[in-house]
């Protein structure tokens, strides 16, 4: 059988450490080509539309031209996968890129160094190897400005619960299906795969530009309508039945087995004991196979399952195991899932 050609890199950074640790790196990792580095947003542009990479790694702060304008120009052009390598200290900026069209980004060590830029290694290349398999129409010119927050009032009825799942191409999939509930009597429960530090500037950008609550979650934090809660980078989030009634939030330490922090599966799994009636459970864009065996477990205990659909997923990983483990009940295009979604809570709701 005839082997793949390499996935071609372009890293585009105004620091020559940078530029130099992430080609050493990336120099050892089968399957994975750096054909160009650039030393700012101009020069990148310029040889992102030569050299027709397969995927391009992006610093934002940089002369001449930030990482910012950079994708708009990008992606209005030559529309191409781009992972962010950014500081934690500039983490607001991480998530505008992603709304701007960047698929998925990578916390850049605190140290420019060969051994330092090693501890991210791993994540680095399955997320280079990951763009293989990214729809192409999904890097795309950038979507309209976010409208401002406009809150509306929460009906005073117990909350419906909607637990989430995402992974690579998540952020700006989460906020979508966010906006289509905003004003229903619901709780949404959010484990979305990012670092620790990132999920409260996450949690923080969602606050700003929806109409609920939005905050990283804590232990303790009730199961109360209007609240988003999503969970801390690095710890578990799982639900359980309160003394005095209704549920909250305990966030828990990982366990060795645990291939993410948040985990998808610790989050479904820990609702398929206590959800009550009308959950409902969705799985969004994401690489790899957390969430299937959760969303399983929700089957069974009666949950609804829901998947979105391979057209508009922007790493059908995710949702595709969920769909083959038997658990899903509906898949939709993202478009179509939140007011699907909204459409269902409130037909439950009148019930």
């Amino acid at each position: 059988m005839k082997p793949e050609r390499p996935i071609t890199v372009l890293i585009v950074d105004d620091s020559a450490a940078t530029r130099r640790a992430l080609s050493k790196l990336l120099e050892t990792a089968p399957g994975l080509e750096v054909i160009g580095r650039a030393v700012d947003g101009e020069d990148g542009l310029k040889k992102a539309l030569q050299l027709k990479p397969d995927v391009i790694t992006l610093d934002l702060e940089m002369p001449k031209m930030d990482g910012h304008a950079f994708l708009r120009l990008l992606m209005a052009r030559q529309p191409t996968p781009v992972i962010v390598v950014s500081s934690y200290g500039h983490r607001s900026d991480v998530f505008k890129a992603l709304q701007l069209g960047a698929f998925d980004f990578v916390a850049r060590p605190t140290e420019e160094d060969d051994a330092s830029f090693a501890s991210v290694r791993g994540e680095l290349i399955e997320k280079l190897r990951a763009a293989r398999y990214m729809r192409r129409d999904d890097a795309r010119t950038p979507p309209p400005a976010p409208k401002l927050k406009v809150v509306k009032p929460v009906e005073p009825e117990p909350a419906r619960l909607v637990l989430v799942g995402a992974s690579t191409g998540g952020p700006p999939a989460v906020q979508k299906l966010l906006e289509a509930l905003v004003g229903l009597p619901v709780c949404v429960v959010i484990a979305q795969h990012m670092p620790a530090r990132f999920t409260q500037a996450f949690a923080e950008r969602l606050d700003q530009s929806l109409g609920f609550r939005v905050s990283e979650a804590k232990t303790g934090d009730p199961i109360l309508p209007g609240r988003v809660y999503v969970a801390p980078g690095g710890e578990q989030v799982e639900l359980e039945e309160r003394a005095a009634g209704g549920l909250s939030i305990v966030v828990k330490l990982s366990a060795p087995t645990d291939a993410h922090a948040p985990s998808v599966d610790r989050l479904f799994s820990s609702a398929a004991k206590v959800a009550p009636k009308g959950t409902r459970a969705i799985v969004l864009t994401g690489m790899g196979v957390d969430g299937a065996r959760g969303a399983l477990a929700l089957k069974k205990a009666g949950v609804e399952v829901w998947a979105e659909a391979e057209s508009t997923a922007v790493v059908f990983g995710m949702p595709a195991a969920a769909i083959k483990a038997g658990a899903v009940t509906r898949t939709l295009p993202l478009d179509e899932l939140g007011p699907a979604l909204a459409a269902a809570l409130r037909s439950s709701s009148a019930s």
